[in-house]
């Protein structure tokens, strides 16, 4: 959809621009990720990343490509700001979040730089909203050092696997044990809630699990409530990658599929509650 309003012309040059035929694209990642009301914005040549995280504990990333867009312009090397994520979504869905069939909100995303809101451009139907969001200076983001060098174990499952193991599992836990070997149990989940322990086993030569590649046998646990905003990415996603380094950090890397077939990822990040010892096993 050609989109008709187009923004108007400054002296002041755009650091970034973006362009979407379907804003919802974009809303629903970014709802994968709203688990706090602010996230800090990081767009380069590559694309756009959107970063949230809570207690210096856990740090999510969405991430959208910017063959994604139609249209997507960085005139510096990176551009950088903090923005409140919970009226960056209101605007996104102004229209309403289930548009008529056929038609669609086309986005227009602009920023002059340090200091200068956010504006949005949103069309449906002839109808136009122009939107200004306030950014703020970015805080410093954590650092999990997460490199592909320090992965010590790497599983990818269908998602379906993961979304049956969480609906199984008892989440009165307050954590969530996790056990990858190269030899049995090979990938365990446990929780230890109100009704007992509870175990899910994964075999290496299950139909859910797409690639198996375990160096050494890890158990660690994670707190519940900084998984369990994961579980947003987790239902829109079709594949996720399970990754940890010698420290016991994970990743949970989702794989979302859109509506036009294009590929995004969400990658949450999450440091271990505590290191199991094989006597407590």
């Amino acid at each position: 959809m050609p989109f008709s309003a187009q923004p108007p012309a400054s002296a002041e040059p755009y650091v970034l621009s973006a362009s979407l035929d379907n804003a919802r694209h974009l809303s629903s990642l970014l709802r994968a990720v709203h688990f706090q009301d602010h996230a800090t914005c990081f767009a380069t040549a590559s694309g756009l990343r959107v970063t949230v995280e809570d207690a210096k504990c856990i740090q999510a990333n969405a991430f959208v490509q910017a063959e994604i867009f139609q249209e997507f312009s960085v005139q510096e090397e990176s551009v950088m700001f903090r923005i409140n994520l919970s009226v960056l979504l209101d605007c996104l869905t102004i229209f309403g979040t289930s548009s008529m069939p056929g038609t669609s909100t086309a986005l227009r995303m602009c920023y002059r730089g340090y200091g200068y809101p956010l504006m949005l451009f949103l069309e449906e139907g002839g109808v136009v909203t122009v939107c200004k969001i306030n950014t703020q200076e970015p805080d410093e983001l954590l650092d999990f050092d997460f490199c592909s060098t320090k992965v010590v174990n790497k599983i990818i499952l269908q998602s379906e696997g993961l979304r049956e193991a969480f609906a199984e599992l008892d989440m009165t836990s307050e954590v969530l044990q996790i056990t990858m070997s190269p030899d049995k149990p090979y990938f365990r989940l446990s929780t230890f809630g109100n009704a007992g322990s509870a175990h899910l086993d994964y075999p290496r030569d299950s139909d859910l699990m797409e690639a198996f590649h375990c160096n050494q046998t890890q158990t660690n646990r994670y707190k519940i409530s900084l998984l369990k905003p994961s579980t947003k990415a987790l239902a829109l996603s079709c594949k996720v990658s399970i990754r940890t380094d010698a420290q016991g950090f994970l990743s949970l890397q989702y794989m979302i599929r859109n509506e036009d077939g294009q590929i995004c990822f969400v990658e949450y990040y999450c440091c271990p509650d505590e290191n199991i010892s094989e006597a407590e096993v």
